[in-house]
């Protein structure tokens, strides 16, 4: 056997899988991805993605060729069976600078993550590998692995060959490896939820060359059918969803007989024009990990929880996760932060996944309606909802959607404000584009970089803290924005600017956004915000306060910021816990 030392084991090359990995790879942590298929699956799961996860895809590098591949902006509606519009949601605005809806097609979105990885040499990936065992101690995790000829997704029993078995050590070890997750099941976790009865059948279609087979289904169109329930989702490039969810007395092996499936795409579609890539029976969970943390061993994706397909956001959740862990392992990897801050990831990302869950059931009892009477009240309550002053805007803006907000006293962060509209702490923040010195546009996250990040509103950062405040902050990876309103940057003299430094920056809030946040935020003039690696506001801090902000971000990493002569600064492990993080 060998041994081969990485900072991360990432079980798993699915999307979560590939997030992570591209997300460590950027910045520069050394990553081992183990998957137990030999062969790419190459069929479509997910379908969907929102401007939240486009946001941490920018983050990984991935984002604008990712959106090449996608169909953007489409309206998502209710219709009744025939075809009428019960509730229509549309939004083109971008708060986020990336489209809410995009549709997509899995394998494009998975063979670029791929791609993408190439970029750093730090990062291996192995197929047909299959984890059979790890142990942890002190310092790290050793993971063994041989080699596997797959299940086919799911088709078979893997076999595996001993003889070729290895050993790997890593200071974590990640497990993105699915509902069947072997990290989940060999570390002896449940998942408590509910498993439903209904069945549904999923077909994929591609139009056949030459063919414009989906023209005429423009939307993505819940059918709200009791005779027979439907999903009809557009895709890139050609390519089309249906789902029918099936009666008590149809078989699997019925519904996906090829006459059957004809007829049943034949109500939308010339089943002459299209090429059915996939037809499978299937059923859903709604369950989530009893735990998602053992030591130096976590669960992310659908390893820690699986979430119903009604509202798109199963792979969704696990792109947060990636997000949420791979700046927090960083953190630890390359900063010195305590292990601690380990314990954020399950109370921050547990909630909002939960939510999400209970979002998709929610739904899930609204589309798959099967009674005749049920499904007219139904429509008529919806209908009514509609006409209803404030709830009918707050339904077509899909609000009831879980928004990217920690619970209190769940965060790693300084405490939110209980009253009025100024808590921001604990929130995901805006990504308005801005305007740099030399008139370009760029969306903010590009200038803030891969760390930490500290907006000063019409104040450089590093002004309004002292020396060692400053040393802190950098010795984190911290970068410092000064946030002037449109048309507020002052003149300066000759050779200001040129001698600012890698981690400063200034921009220009061209659309007011930044400034309506930072007034929500209550932060005027000569304030700082302080943003965490994933976006999330850490604290806020008025003009005068901000070192009281630096000094909660080390104490809750878990790292001792020693004042030394010259303003030097040493971090270190720290063994207290991470108390008080988030409180009221």
């Amino acid at each position: 056997m060998s041994t081969t030392d990485y900072d991360v084991v990432v079980v798993g090359l699915g999307p979560t899988g590939l997030t992570l990995a591209n997300l460590l790879g950027r910045r520069g942590v050394s990553v081992l991805v183990l998957e137990r298929e030999p062969e790419y699956y190459g069929l479509a799961r997910a379908v969907y993605t929102d401007d939240e996860c486009m946001r941490i895809f920018q983050t990984a590098g991935t984002a604008d060729e990712l959106a090449a591949d996608m169909n953007t902006d489409s309206a998502v509606q209710w219709v009744r069976r025939d075809g009428r519009v019960l509730v229509q949601f549309k939004q083109v605005e971008r708060p986020l600078s990336w489209p809410v809806v995009n549709f997509l097609y899995q394998p494009y979105l998975e063979n670029s993550l791929e791609r993408a990885l190439g970029k750093y040499p730090h990062v291996t990936v192995r197929r047909g590998r299959e984890v059979v065992g790890f142990d942890q101690d002190t310092d790290g995790v050793e993971v063994e692995h041989v080699g596997s000829s797959g299940t086919g997704y799911g088709q078979r029993e893997s076999e595996i060959d001993p003889s070729s078995a290895e050993r790997v050590r890593a200071k974590f070890l990640v497990g993105c490896d699915g509902g069947r997750s072997v990290v989940r099941t060999k570390l002896g976790i449940d998942m408590t939820g509910t498993s439903f009865p209904e069945r549904w059948l999923v077909v994929d279609l591609k139009a056949k060359d030459g063919v414009d087979a989906f023209r005429h289904l423009p939307y993505f169109d819940f059918v709200c059918d009791p005779d027979l329930p439907i999903v009809s989702c557009p895709q890139p490039d050609g390519h089309h969803r249906f789902e029918f969810m099936l009666t008590e007395s149809q078989t699997k092996e019925q519904m996906e007989d090829p006459d059957t499936v004809r007829r049943h795409i034949a109500r939308f579609v010339n089943p002459d024009e299209v090429q059915v890539l996939r037809k499978l029976v299937y059923t859903f969970n709604a369950v989530v990990a009893d735990r998602w943390r053992a030591g130096r061993i976590l669960l992310a994706g659908d390893a820690a929880h699986m979430t119903p397909q009604f509202v798109g956001q199963g792979m969704g959740s696990g792109v947060r996760d990636a997000d949420n862990l791979a700046w927090k392992l960083t953190a630890i990897l390359k900063h010195g932060a305590g292990h601690s801050i380990l314990d954020s990831y399950e109370t921050e990302r547990r909630p909002h996944a939960k939510a999400m869950i209970d979002f998709s059931v929610f739904n899930k009892s609204l589309v798959s309606v099967d009674n005749t009477l049920v499904a007219a009240a139904r429509d008529l309550v919806m209908t009514a909802s509609l006409h209803t002053p404030g709830l009918g805007g707050w339904i077509r803006a899909a609000k009831m959607k879980p928004r990217p907000r920690f619970r209190r006293h769940a965060y790693l962060g300084l405490p939110r404000r209980q009253f009025g509209l100024r808590g921001v702490e604990g929130t995901l923040s805006p990504q308005p584009e801005v305007r740099t010195y030399d008139g370009r546009h760029q969306r903010l996250d590009d200038v803030l970089g891969l760390g930490f990040s500290v907006l000063g509103y019409g104040v450089d950062p590093r002004a309004a803290l002292d020396g060692d405040e400053v040393a802190a902050l950098q010795a984190l990876g911290t970068r410092f924005v000064t946030v002037y309103p449109f048309g507020g940057r002052p003149r300066g003299s000759p050779g200001d600017g040129r001698t600012t430094g890698d981690d400063y920056a200034d921009v220009e809030d061209h659309t007011g956004a930044l400034v309506r946040w930072f007034a929500k935020a209550g932060v005027g003039s000569g304030g700082m915000v302080l943003l965490r690696p994933d976006w999330f506001v850490f604290g806020t801090a008025p003009a005068g306060r901000g070192g009281e902000v630096v000094a909660e971000l080390t104490r809750q990493l878990g790292v001792d910021t020693v004042r030394t002569p010259g303003s030097a600064v040493s971090l270190a492990h720290s063994t207290s816990s991470m108390s008080g993080r988030g409180g009221d």
